[in-house]
């Protein structure tokens, strides 16, 4: 009893310590982006208002009023993903356009640079993620687990008895060297493509675009293909087609590295030291069900005869030939006799 009481209290101080970790690593991030960031807005904001001042004094016949007005409405048409600059050959809402924004709505990545305008597609984009999300992480969970075999579950299960080596060290290695490569194939060489075909991005900020991309958090400060025009690039509606591929394929690929990190056996003691009791013995338990579960289903059937167990009807036989016919011998074939009609009974 006391036992169990002191290991409730420490799953309890253990809860504790992770809130209050967490809450300030929150704090600290808040504070490292605000001492980053808060000087460039500063600086950003006054050198707007120096714009502002000179263009009104060198344009006198421009009112203060107006000038405002049309800031204002080019701004709002901006954040509808309209803007004056990108020529009134580009479209936000040809069809690959609104393949690319269907799946960052989709994969909850919402880059927000292009919002729907009108309320008949509002009230349609609430109904279509309605669906569409949890039919999403149901499709992408059905894929990491049939990619999780090939790639996580039978190089556990053979490499560690092939080598002779400990399953918990291995699954680190395996863990370690599937994040290189899905570094190297998912945010190194894209960010060098896109550094390549983006003339007004630097090595960083593509870097930035796709580890933003893949994490899901789409800001949607740098959206590929955004810039050009029609004359600089003749294949954007080919271009985005392959950075719309280029996504999904990307988060199936995160999400398959992070399946398998959480799988890790040191991940399952970390998280057991946060459960609850019942839940921790839960958890335990299911774990022990599922395992026999997978052991069961993957050993051969059962043969009695290859494992050198003779069958009812065989011992009968045997008992017949063993046996000549004497008195009460009816009686012993009478039992025989059940015994092999219970057999074909069974």
């Amino acid at each position: 009893m006391e036992v169990c009481l002191a290991s409730r209290h420490r799953s309890a101080l253990n809860f504790a310590v992770m809130v209050l970790v967490y809450a300030a690593y929150l704090l600290v991030g808040a504070g490292v982006f605000s001492a980053i960031e808060l000087p460039y807005e500063i600086r950003l904001r006054d050198e707007l208002e120096a714009s502002h001042r000179d263009f009104l004094g060198n344009n006198t016949c421009v009112s203060e009023a107006r000038l405002r007005e049309l800031l204002v409405r080019v701004l709002e048409a901006n954040n509808y993903g309209v803007s004056v600059m990108s020529g009134r050959g580009h479209r936000n809402w040809d069809f690959m356009s609104s393949l690319f924004f269907t799946s960052t709505v989709l994969t909850t990545t919402g880059y927000g640079h292009t919002v729907p305008l009108s309320d008949e597609g509002k009230a349609f984009c609430i109904i279509y993620s309605l669906v569409g999300i949890p039919a999403t992480l149901f499709f992408l969970s059905a894929v990491v687990q049939r990619i999780m075999v090939p790639v996580t579950r039978r190089p556990l299960s053979y490499f560690p008895r092939r080598w002779a080596m400990s399953k918990s060290k291995f699954a680190v290695v395996h863990a370690s060297i599937l994040a290189v490569v899905v570094t190297l194939l998912l945010l190194v060489i894209p960010s060098w493509i896109f550094f390549t075909l983006e003339k007004d991005w630097n090595f960083l900020e593509s870097l930035y675009f796709c580890f933003i991309s893949l994490t899901t958090i789409g800001l949607g400060d740098y959206v590929p293909g955004e810039t050009h025009s029609t004359e600089e690039n003749p294949y954007q509606q080919f271009y985005k087609l392959l950075i719309t591929v280029y996504l999904l394929l990307g988060l199936v690929c995160v999400l398959v590295l992070m399946e398998t990190c959480v799988e890790l056996p040191q991940m399952r003691r970390l998280r057991q030291r946060f459960y609850l009791e019942g839940i921790r013995e839960l958890d335990a338990e299911t774990a022990n069900i599922i395992e026999r579960e997978h052991a069961a289903a993957a050993a051969p059937p059962i043969s009695y005869h290859s494992a050198g167990i003779p069958s009812v009807s065989e011992q009968a036989a045997s008992m017949r030939a063993s046996y000549t016919p004497a008195s009460g011998s009816s009686s012993l074939h009478s039992k025989l006799g059940r015994a092999c009609k219970s057999e074909e009974a069974l």
